[in-house]
């Protein structure tokens, strides 16, 4: 195990939150057209909360489309920043087993780590595969020569959040502090250090990303009373026949 320098932390920060985070969003965005945005969200949900302006309709279900792409490329930025302390640390690397993340060496036990947003990151089925995943990594390594003589320790990780019993019976589950303390050599405040680097560029970038989605959103609205209202009314006969409708 080696110190962690923050400083190289904060650098790897600074100079992938753009490529990684900000220009895969703006990427997104610009390649979104009007047909991605309809038949993505529920139609049925706007039409109960009686939702009538063209507007109104598209804002909700553009802000909807953008929020969902940004926690993905985010939370793909941020397991990237974790693979990257424990680097540092641990010589961690990348996993090659199916369904994990991150894996890395200590006082002779091995991690095998699923890196995810926060706590409440997936239903029963796929906590279910999760554990599935975890199992076949055990009996894999266990009869490997690289890892038959080590402890093997699985552990389902939160990037934040809290959850106060970690000890789950297949493996563990370390949520915000707990988890970037583990892979930073027991640096208890990583959780917080982080969290000012990772503004950087922030303002001036989101004053970007406003500008173009006011751009799709009054090309989107004009578009879509277009083809989708009658006297400036929508038209939902025609908009759930495209959006579900069998073609």
């Amino acid at each position: 195990m080696r110190p962690l320098n923050l400083q190289s932390v904060f650098d790897f920060i600074y100079a992938q939150i753009g490529p990684q985070f900000h220009a895969k969003k703006i990427a997104k965005i610009r390649n979104l057209t009007l047909d991605d945005v309809i038949k993505r969200k529920n139609p049925y949900l706007f039409r109960a909360k009686s939702t009538n302006s063209a507007h109104d309709f598209i804002k909700s279900v553009l802000d909807a489309t953008v929020s969902s792409g940004e926690e993905t490329t985010f939370g793909n930025f941020l397991e990237n920043v974790a693979i990257f302390v424990c680097e540092k640390v641990y010589d961690g690397r990348k996993s090659g087993v199916v369904g994990l993340d991150l894996e890395f060496e200590d006082n002779g036990s091995k991690y095998l780590i699923s890196i995810k947003s926060g706590p409440n990151w997936g239903n029963s089925g796929q906590i279910k595969n999760l554990v599935n995943n975890f199992n076949t990594a055990k009996k894999t390594l266990a009869t490997s020569g690289g890892a038959a003589n080590m402890n093997i320790i699985c552990v389902e990780a939160c990037c934040y959040g809290i959850d106060n019993v970690p000890h789950k019976g297949t493996h563990l589950k370390l949520c915000g502090q707990s988890f970037w303390e583990l892979i930073s050599g027991g640096r208890e405040s990583l959780y917080k250090d982080i969290i000012e680097p990772l503004g950087h560029m922030a303002k001036e970038r989101n004053d970007e990303i406003e500008l173009l989605c006011s751009e799709k959103l009054n090309i989107f609205t004009a578009a879509f009373v277009e083809r989708f209202c009658d006297a400036g009314i929508i038209n939902w006969d025609r908009l759930i026949r495209f959006n579900s409708g069998k073609k």
